[in-house]
Parts: C-alpha cells; structure tokens; sequence
C-alpha cells in the first residue's frame, strides 16, 4: 500500500496532486489483491490496468506541459520514461493476467509502486530544475 508522505511532494500543487491520484489507483489494485470476495477478478484488474493507463497519460502530459513552460531540463528525461512507462502498462498481457490473477495482480503492483516511488524521489524532485 502506498502511503503519500511529504516527502513525495515536489513542490508543484496540480503535479502533487495528480501523484496523490496515481497512489489512490494503486492501493484500489492493492485492496483487490488483499479481496478475497472476488473469486474471479479478471474484469477488475483490466479496469484498474485502463485507468491506470489514462490517467498516467494525462498526468504525463501535463506534469510534461509544467516542464515545458518552466523551460525544466528534465524535460527530454522525463518525456523518454515516461513514455517507457506507459508502453510498458500498455503491453500488459490480458491473456496471461486471466490464467494466474493474483500473481498479476502482484507483479503489476510491484512495479508501478516502484515505479512511481522511484520516479517521483530521482526525477520529478527535479523538474523545477532550469
């Protein structure tokens, strides 16, 4: 489970806020994993999976919108793994997450809470870099 700490904070409201966001759609993934009322959570994951999706892709956008106007040279770093980030979510397999759900839903955890944590500490800490 996530927990937002100020040290996560990078100092830009609408960019915390929308990290507070990503946190919020991964502990629901952490809350299914933790389910055991759902015998079958296929449809649950791949709704979490499409959210998660989208709104990475439009917190990207605009956190990449704030580096833009800033003239933050974190930009181009930012902009490749960002870009990795989502292919990478994008490119789950559908097929695979229905044959062995939980570890799905395990694996995708540990890497988007590893992802972000580490994301947010060693790069966007410094976006408002010039």
């Amino acid at each position: 489970m996530l927990v937002w700490k100020d040290k996560y904070s990078v100092g830009v409201e609408l960019i915390d806020e929308q990290h507070k966001k990503l946190f919020e759609i991964g502990n629901r993934a952490h809350e299914l994993l933790k389910n055991d009322f759902y015998v079958d959570k296929y449809d649950k994951i791949v709704e979490i999976i499409q959210e998660l999706c989208e709104y990475t892709e439009f917190h990207f956008k605009a956190e990449e919108g704030y580096m833009l106007k800033i003239g933050s040279k974190q930009y181009e770093t930012q902009k490749v793994e960002h870009d990795a980030f989502i292919k990478k979510i994008n490119s789950v397999n559908l097929d695979k997450i229905d044959n062995d759900q939980q570890k799905s839903i395990e694996d995708l955890l540990a890497f988007v809470f590893n992802w972000i944590i580490d994301h947010i500490l060693q790069k966007d800490k410094l976006i408002n870099e010039k």
